[in-house]
């Protein structure tokens, strides 16, 4: 919950410029503004042409209906919103939703066209208790419940571990590497070998531009969810666009 449409569009401008050609095109970007920001933001990416995806931070999975305040998948869609973030820690952990709730999300953004980006990720409390695995596979079966494998595959689910979020604590490369391995044959074993080597596995939590590398160097880490330092065009810029090693 950041920024004003003309905060969000002054955002975006910065990170165009900041972004050269060369790592646009090798690599995918989305942003995910606030719903008032969507359609400014829209406007700015298909009027200057960005190679950036608009995505949206959360969604009902109802098409339409008695549901004040909520946004429909049909409303996202046609906003030409192409990723949709289901389940993130906040909404679970201050908005109570439950693993039902995001998979009649996953099930509905699905259907709308668009891709989910579903989280997963444990408490500190469970990762002390060494419950980590058990929570975060516990998470993603119940979120993908019922979803076809073809669409499991062409789906996002981010590693979010909720003790790294917005605390600068950040999981070693290797204990993302040891979560994201264990979705990735999870998602093997329940939809197909296919399926789990298409399917994208982000981490994310406290990502920036000083630990993006060795984050993105592990075998089974895709791409990142980046929260905070999204705010910033040049510091996302920075992760966007790091060096392999």
């Amino acid at each position: 919950m950041n920024l004003t449409h003309l905060d969000a569009i002054n955002v975006v401008q910065k990170l165009a410029f900041s972004l050269d050609q060369a790592t646009t095109s090798a690599r995918d970007v989305s942003i995910h503004p606030p719903f008032t920001a969507l359609r400014s933001v829209q406007t700015v990416l298909d009027a200057d042409d960005i190679p950036i995806a608009l995505g949206a931070q959360d969604v009902h999975w109802e098409a339409k209906g008695a549901y004040t305040g909520e946004i429909s998948p049909t409303m996202l869609a046609k906003l030409n919103v192409r990723y949709v973030i289901v389940g993130h820690s906040e909404r679970r952990e201050l908005f109570g939703e439950t693993d039902e709730t995001v998979n009649k999300k996953v099930k509905a953004v699905v259907a709308s066209g668009m891709t989910p980006i579903m989280c997963v990720g444990e408490t500190v409390e469970e990762r002390e208790a060494g419950s980590t695995e058990a929570k975060v596979l516990g998470q993603l079966r119940a979120g993908l419940a019922g979803v076809q494998a073809d669409a499991v595959g062409s789906m996002v689910v981010a590693y979010e571990p909720i003790w790294a979020i917005g605390t600068g604590r950040t999981a070693t490369p290797d204990d993302a590497q040891a979560v994201c391995s264990a979705i990735r044959a999870a998602v093997i074993a329940d939809h197909g070998a296919d399926p789990g080597a298409s399917v994208r596995i982000q981490y994310g939590g406290s990502v920036k531009p000083d630990s993006i590398a060795e984050i993105m160097a592990m075998p089974d880490v895709d791409g990142a969810l980046v929260g905070g330092a999204s705010l910033d065009a040049s510091e996302f810029a920075r992760i966007v666009g790091y060096q392999a090693g």
